[in-house]
């Protein structure tokens, strides 16, 4: 094995050992040593990859955007050809997901970074991007963000566990939010409303 994938698998090992601890233990837990007991590596080998706690859940935030991410171009990759805001679907389908499968994880890494937000410049980045390109897509960017406002706000509560809904009720509410013909309401919308009327129906949820 050679040494780049030796320390990447350090690393990753690392990270999951810091997940791990936040998760079980909560964010005050998560030290140097501890990652060091958790996943069996030397302190120094821990040190080797990263030089302090910040570094650390800098890697752990970063991992969430990487999975979030995955998450999201699946979803994108799924939207049908006649789709007219495939980002903004993939948007709410990944937020379903995130309601569905809520994980403590987050919710300790949130109170990990609360002291420093300045690291979740990388969280803030990547949703920047996502809103100009689901504005860019739209007819109406101000009904793009209300449907993509409304979906985030479902997930944050759920993720939190202080959502009163019932899952069929947020899962209804994720349908509407997904169903392209609920919103359309611009001159461009009526036209594809029409041309999709003529042959032989509109769109369904999805």
């Amino acid at each position: 094995m050679d040494n780049s994938l030796r320390s990447q698998r350090t690393r990753d090992a690392a990270i999951q050992a810091a997940l791990t601890i936040i998760t079980r233990d909560g964010p005050g837990r998560l030290t140097i040593d501890a990652i060091a007991r958790e996943s069996g590596i030397s302190k120094g080998g821990v040190l080797h990859q990263f030089r302090t706690k910040e570094a650390v859940l800098k890697a752990l935030l970063e991992f969430q955007i990487e999975k979030g991410d995955a998450t999201f171009q699946k979803r994108l990759s799924e939207m049908h050809e006649g789709h007219a805001q495939p980002v903004l679907g993939a948007q709410i389908s990944s937020l379903r997901v995130a309601a569905a499968q809520p994980t403590s994880t987050t919710f300790a890494l949130a109170g990990a970074v609360g002291d420093n937000p300045d690291l979740l410049e990388g969280i803030r980045r990547v949703e920047g991007e996502r809103v100009e390109q689901m504005k860019e897509e739209a007819d109406d960017p101000r009904m793009a963000l209300i449907r993509w406002s409304a979906a985030k706000g479902l997930a944050l509560a759920a993720i939190l566990g202080i959502c009163p809904l019932s899952e069929a009720e947020r899962e209804d509410l994720f349908n509407y939010l997904q169903d392209e013909s609920a919103w359309e309401t611009t001159p461009k919308a009526d036209a594809r409303r029409k041309k999709a009327a003529g042959h032989g129906g509109k769109s369904a949820r999805t």
